[in-house]
């Protein structure tokens, strides 16, 4: 039997023990109340000679014993009721507890999976470099796969590491006028180059567009997002990458014709560690932790971010940042 399983188990039994306890000595308390006052009522009867003045002191007792029970049953109402919050609490921490636990468990799953990926793909390349009598292009080939692996796990690894000055509260963020057409096409062209070209990834980015950025994190957001909507995107992707400037602010989307994301996850996705599905039985990469930085990152430069459904399928990621 499981751990939380037992502990609901011994919960369960100790809740009803105190409940009924509790309900045992409240109807003691009322039986000894109402002994108490027909004692007072037999002694009136016996020490009062005048009629109407025994009738008074009868009616006294009367509603002195009516006040102590419903004292006695409101008190105890009380007592049940912070007993129920307080077990009511006490579950909700356990799920919270048993949710980190699940997430963390997908966490590391996945993060197996990401570092182990690249390793032997990485290997495989070089043993066969080291093996084999390749041309020149299949060498050049081979050298180039190795190198996309490498930088998929640097990026990885910086993800990781990101998330944890992020949560630790040791990352500063500077920000600073710059021109955000350029930083964008820069960051797309470094990390995007091959995708652009097959057409993949299509390009909307107007020109002179300035906005207050970090220099260091808003790179994060860019690949995060690129990243996701091309792991989302089975098949033959369409992903649209546009920078445009409106009157009070300056507007980033990226948009995919993916599998797009249930209305019940949207608030969930920006979580740490969550993803839909099972860790164990999903196919796509990923650990959890980029949108999680990219929503932490946007909420530090005074932006605000929407998800969106795309037509006829797939999602919409917004970020609005101030207009300068």
């Amino acid at each position: 039997m499981k751990a939380r399983s037992r502990s609901i188990i011994i919960l369960g039994i100790l809740f009803g023990y105190i409940l009924l306890q509790f309900l045992w000595w409240e109807v003691l308390l009322v039986r000894h109340t109402g002994q108490i006052i027909d004692l007072k009522q037999k002694i009136a009867e016996l020490t009062t000679t005048n009629e109407e003045r025994l009738i008074q002191e009868i009616n006294f007792l009367h509603q002195k014993k009516k006040i102590q029970v419903i004292m006695v049953v409101g008190e105890g109402t009380v007592f049940l009721l912070l007993l129920l919050f307080g077990l009511y609490k006490i579950k909700q921490a356990q799920d919270k507890e048993t949710a980190l636990n699940n997430q963390q468990k997908n966490f590391f799953l996945s993060i197996t999976h990401e570092l182990k990926t690249p390793i032997a793909a990485t290997k495989l390349q070089l043993q066969t470099l080291q093996k084999q009598k390749l041309n020149e292009a299949m060498q050049q080939t081979l050298i180039a796969n190795a190198l996309v692996e490498t930088e998929r796990l640097n990026n990885l690894i910086d993800n990781v590491l990101l998330a944890s000055r992020l949560d630790a509260g040791e990352f500063m963020f500077k920000l600073e006028k710059q021109n955000l057409s350029e930083k964008v096409n820069t960051i797309l062209n470094r990390y995007y180059k091959k995708e652009i070209g097959s057409g993949e990834l299509k390009l909307k980015i107007d020109e002179q567009i300035y906005a207050e950025i970090d220099e260091n994190s808003f790179p994060s957001i860019i690949t995060n997002l690129i990243d996701n909507a091309l792991k989302y995107s089975p098949g033959e992707k369409e992903i649209v990458i546009e920078l445009l400037s409106e009157k009070n602010a300056t507007i980033l989307t990226v948009q995919d014709k993916g599998c797009g994301i249930l209305d019940t996850d949207k608030e969930k996705i920006f979580n740490k560690f969550f993803r839909a599905g099972n860790e164990e039985t999903r196919n796509t990469q990923g650990t959890g932790l980029g949108l999680y930085i990219v929503n932490y990152i946007v909420n530090n430069h005074g932006a605000t971010m929407a998800v969106k459904n795309n037509s006829p399928k797939g999602s919409v990621f917004e970020i609005r940042f101030n207009a300068i």
